[in-house]
């Protein structure tokens, strides 16, 4: 069973890499089922609207993640209610809409199981992600309601995301960091048998300030002549990771990173 797992999509660049290359992607690489983090995915780089959600889906997308930026589109409230493939964190506060955690089939007849944290340091409030990621486990287990986990712990400390990752160790297939839009190096399959990456990087340009026009952001930091940050429009880089799941007890059997067109070097 492999899954690709991409990493934040940033505006314009981002949505329009995803709908030329995954198509062919997801048959050269013959990924069975596909999750996106989507929370950049609007045309100024904030939040992601009803359209970005379609067209995403529709380019053979299974699964939608977000983040700190998931209420910045207001239509989003709306949407997420009835729009089952969208997630936002489950540690969002009670009342909030939409689902952080469902179970969906693949195309094989496997149920996966997407679940969406958001960390606690540098971002916007919410409830206590260990705290919540315990009671996940204590109601759910590997193997029961799914076959395979994929956990998007969308933070900006590398520190929250281990941690995190080392709890689901031997229970999930997957843990991803999204949110910093850099990608890491340190993919690896835990001793438990749980592949692990801190940050999948994000699908944008990357001749930019973590997607956004480079001038803009420089200007931002010397505090002259800036307005709101808004997206860079170059040619993007698709990055994430494909792991391949055990069908037998839905650990990881190989990580792999994925980097495709624009700046980045490309593995292909």
């Amino acid at each position: 069973m492999k899954i690709l797992f991409l990493g934040d999509i940033v505006g314009n660049s981002g949505c329009k890499a995803i709908k030329e290359n995954l198509p062919n992607i997801i048959k050269k690489k013959k990924i069975d089922f596909v999750i996106v983090n989507g929370e950049n995915a609007a045309q100024d780089g904030m939040g992601i609207t009803e359209n970005n959600t379609n067209e995403l889906l529709n380019s053979g997308i299974d699964v939608i993640t977000t983040g700190n930026h998931v209420w910045d589109q207001k239509e989003t409230y709306e949407l997420i209610s009835r729009q089952k493939r969208l997630l936002r964190p489950l540690n969002l506060p009670n009342n909030t809409p939409g689902k952080g955690f469902e179970i969906y089939n693949s195309q094989k007849g496997f149920k996966i199981g997407v679940l969406n944290l958001m960390g606690n340091i540098f971002m916007k409030k919410c409830d206590d992600v260990f705290k919540i990621t315990n009671q996940f486990l204590e109601k759910n287990r590997l193997g029961d309601k799914y076959d395979f986990l994929i956990v998007d712990f969308h933070g900006e400390i590398t520190s929250e995301k281990m941690a995190v990752g080392h709890i689901f160790n031997g229970r999930a297939t997957l843990v991803v960091g999204t949110h910093t839009h850099v990608p890491t190096n340190d993919g690896r399959i835990l001793n438990k048998g749980t592949a692990y990456l801190t940050d999948a990087g994000m699908c944008g340009d990357y001749n930019s300030v973590i997607g956004m026009n480079t001038e803009n952001s420089i200007n931002k930091f010397n505090k002259k002549n800036s307005v709101k940050h808004f997206p860079s429009e170059g040619e993007a880089s698709i990055c994430g990771v494909i792991v391949e799941g055990n069908t037998e007890n839905g650990l990881a059997i190989n990580l792999s990173s994925f980097i495709f067109g624009g700046d980045l070097k490309n593995i292909e």
